[in-house]
C-alpha cells in the first residue's frame, strides 16, 4: 500500500464513527505544528492559502491550489482534505479534470461547493458537478472522500429547507460526507445529521459557543476550522507589526 493510500484508508476510517477535529493549516509550518499536537487529519483552507499569497479568498487559481495541496501533502504524514472551492470550473467536465489533479497531488478528501463565485448553482447543475467529481475519484482507483458542500447559509441564503434538499441530493449523487458551513443552530445541525444519515456530516466551528464535544453530541462526525486559525495568526502578526510601526517595539 502506498503512503497516500494508507493515509486515505486512515481518513476513511475516521469517518466511520465518533467525531474528530479537522484543523485547517495554511502552509507547511502550520501543518507540521498541528501534526505535532496530535491531530489525526488536516484540511486546507482556501482563505488561508490566499492570504499567504497576498490575495483575497477566492482569488487563487487552480494551479496555485494544486501546488499548495502538493506542498501540504508532502509536509505531513497525516491525511489532507482539500478545500477545493467549486472545483475551479463551472462545467462538470472541468470539475472532473481538476479533481483528478487534486488526487494526483495526494489528497485524502476534497470538497466541492455549489457556489460559482457569484451565485448558487441550480440544483440539477450542482448535482451533475458532484457526479463528475465522484466519477473522477472512481476513475482514479483511489479511496478519496468526496464532500458535498451547500453554501447557502455562508452566502446569505438562510433557508434550511433548501440546505436539506441540496445535501440529500449531494449524498445521493455520491458525496461521502456532507457540509453546510455557517449553520450554527443546534436544532438545524441535528436536522442536517438526520437528513443525510448514515452519511457523516462536517460542521464548521463558528464562534466561541461551539465546541467539538457539543457538536459530537448532535451526531456530527467531523469539525473543521476553516480560515479561523490563519485569521488568528494574522491578527497576532498585525498587532505586533502595528506596535513596531507606531511604538518601535514588539
Amino acid at each position: 500500500m502506498s503512503n497516500f493510500a494508507a493515509r486515505r484508508a486512515a481518513f476513511r476510517a475516521l469517518h466511520a464513527q465518533g467525531c474528530f477535529a479537522l484543523p485547517n493549516p495554511w502552509d507547511v509550518g502550520s501543518a507540521r505544528r498541528l501534526e505535532r499536537l496530535g491531530f489525526k487529519a488536516l484540511a486546507s483552507t482556501s482563505a488561508g492559502a490566499a492570504w499567504c499569497m497576498g490575495k483575497d479568498d477566492g482569488q487563487i487559481t487552480r494551479d496555485e491550489v494544486i501546488a499548495h495541496l502538493r506542498q501540504l501533502c508532502g509536509a505531513t504524514d497525516l491525511p489532507v482534505n482539500a478545500d477545493f472551492e467549486n472545483g475551479f470550473s463551472d462545467a462538470p467536465e472541468g470539475v472532473a479534470e481538476n479533481v483528478a489533479l487534486a488526487i494526483e497531488a495526494g489528497v485524502a478528501g476534497l470538497s466541492i461547493e455549489d457556489w460559482s463565485g457569484s451565485a448558487l448553482y441550480d440544483l440539477p447543475t450542482a448535482v451533475e458537478r458532484l457526479k463528475a467529481a465522484k466519477g473522477a475519484i472512481d476513475a482514479s482507483g483511489e479511496d478519496v472522500i468526496l464532500v458535498g458542500r451547500a453554501e447557502g447559509y455562508l452566502r446569505g441564503v438562510r433557508d434550511l429547507g433548501q440546505i436539506l434538499e441540496r445535501l440529500k441530493a449531494y449524498a445521493e449523487a455520491g458525496a461521502d460526507c456532507l457540509y453546510a458551513p455557517a449553520v450554527t443552530d443546534p436544532e438545524e445541525i441535528k436536522a442536517i445529521v438526520q437528513a443525510v444519515a448514515p452519511k457523516p456530516v462536517n460542521v464548521l466551528l463558528w464562534g466561541p459557543d461551539m465546541t467539538v464535544d457539543s457538536l459530537a453530541a448532535l451526531g456530527v462526525r467531523r469539525v473543521s476550522t476553516g480560515g479561523a486559525l490563519a485569521a488568528a495568526a494574522w491578527k497576532g502578526f498585525d498587532a505586533a507589526a502595528k506596535r513596531l510601526a507606531e511604538e518601535g517595539r514588539l
